[in-house]
């Protein structure tokens, strides 16, 4: 699933969203994410750390952008998962 659908499945629009669909990650062809998706060995962990990241450090940094944006790489890991 890629950024621009799981932002349609969770909010119902399509819109740029810092969290689901940023811009600076959707400049070329391909969305980041997918390309890491099919060149990493291990696309859990790479879900993993960031899932760890944004939630270490929400409470300096972002706030609840960075627990949203942790939900999404959980989701992300629960769907490759299934």
């Amino acid at each position: 699933m890629t950024y621009e659908e799981y932002y349609k499945q969770e909010i119902g629009e399509a819109m740029e969203d810092k969290i689901n669909h940023p811009m600076h990650y959707t400049q070329g062809k391909y969305e980041t994410i997918d390309v890491i998706e099919d060149t990493v060995e291990d696309f859990d962990s790479y879900l993993q750390g960031n899932i760890i990241k944004y939630i270490s450090r929400y409470k300096y940094k972002n706030g609840a952008e960075d627990l949203k944006k942790a939900r999404f790489y959980l989701n992300k890991l629960i769907d490759s998962s299934e």
